[in-house]
């Protein structure tokens, strides 16, 4: 096979894969929609609302309450698109040293309910063990006339 041949058919490649893409079809290497029982999923979604309890100087923990998207990309590792909500717990942070969020029921309707909408971008290395949250941020679910509502964490 001359070298022309193979050029052509890496064009020819390159333009089969372009246009799947663009039918609705996910490219190599593009973030794909995942499952919420995913395992890496699981593990990174605990990491965010580790990350987000250790940023906030809220007196309670922090625990996710719902995801709302998820997506997976392999690129050198694995990378993590999510949306979720993080909720306001009974556990006190003071309390609560080992941090074990399965142990904390969510705060009962009332003043002291709170909910954030996070995104989060987590690169995971699972043969290095490593995981690097590479964007967070956190937005308050209470009412718009809270002028302090918004938290980036």
């Amino acid at each position: 096979m001359g070298v022309k041949t193979l050029l052509l058919l890496l064009v020819a490649l390159e333009v089969r894969l372009a246009a799947g893409g663009q039918n609705g079809r996910s490219m190599p290497g593009s973030p794909t929609n995942i499952s919420r029982d995913d395992r890496g999923l699981q593990q990174v979604v605990l990491a965010t609302a580790y990350s987000f309890n250790n940023q906030s100087n809220d007196a309670f923990l922090f625990k996710p309450s719902t995801v709302h998207r998820a997506q997976r990309q392999v690129v050198k590792g694995v990378r993590y698109i999510v949306d979720l909500d993080v909720s306001r717990t009974i556990c006190r942070k003071r309390d609560h040293n080992d941090h074990d969020l399965s142990k904390c029921d969510f705060q009962p309707e009332g003043r002291l309910q709170q909910t954030f909408r996070c995104h989060s971008d987590v690169w995971s290395i699972p043969w290095t063990h490593e995981m690097k949250i590479l964007d967070f941020v956190c937005k308050s679910m209470k009412p718009a006339e809270d002028p302090g509502s918004d938290a980036s964490t």
